[in-house]
């Protein structure tokens, strides 16, 4: 009996960091998130629109720890998005002349997109568009973990309609 007890006292220890290794890396994002935009902002953003895309939750790559689902709205100076994501590190928001919702595809095509910036909040946020690009090279836009090559979610623009 004595020679098992060190064997689980090291499993248990073991899987307990593992546990608070995983914990801490998904409840860090979320303690070091900046403030997200106040709603008056998006819905400043939703008048100055030029594109429409929805998120949604349900993508072929997306699961229960990589998701988002929520409005974008593109304008010539801005991308905002209203909604939820799944909290996690290091995401970054790209422009695709196609849509992808796959990790392969995403990264079969990626020399082709261009990275608009770092998402760090997880519920609203608006990020400035360099002037050099231009929205109508692209149709989707892509949410992705570079820090663990996963994908997040993605969508389609339309123009936007009044």
């Amino acid at each position: 009996m004595k020679r098992l007890i060190w064997p689980l006292l090291l499993l248990s220890h073991l899987l307990l960091a593992a546990l608070g290794f995983a914990l801490g890396i998904y409840t860090l994002p979320i303690l070091t998130a900046p403030a997200s935009p106040a709603p008056l902002a998006m819905m400043r953003s939703a008048t100055q629109a030029r594109y429409v895309a929805r998120m949604e939750r349900d993508l072929q790559d997306s699961d229960w720890l990589h998701w988002a689902e929520g409005t974008l709205r593109l304008a010539d100076d801005f991308i905002a998005f209203d909604g939820a994501i799944a909290p996690g590190p290091d995401y970054k928001l790209y422009l695709s002349p196609q849509f992808v919702e796959t990790e392969a595809d995403f990264l079969r095509l990626k020399s082709s997109m261009v990275k608009v910036g770092d998402v760090r909040t997880f519920d609203r946020f608006i990020l400035p568009l360099p002037e050099q690009i231009e929205l109508a090279r692209f149709n989707s836009v892509i949410i992705w973990c570079e820090s663990f090559g996963q994908f997040i979610s993605a969508a389609r623009y339309r123009p936007a309609t009044d």
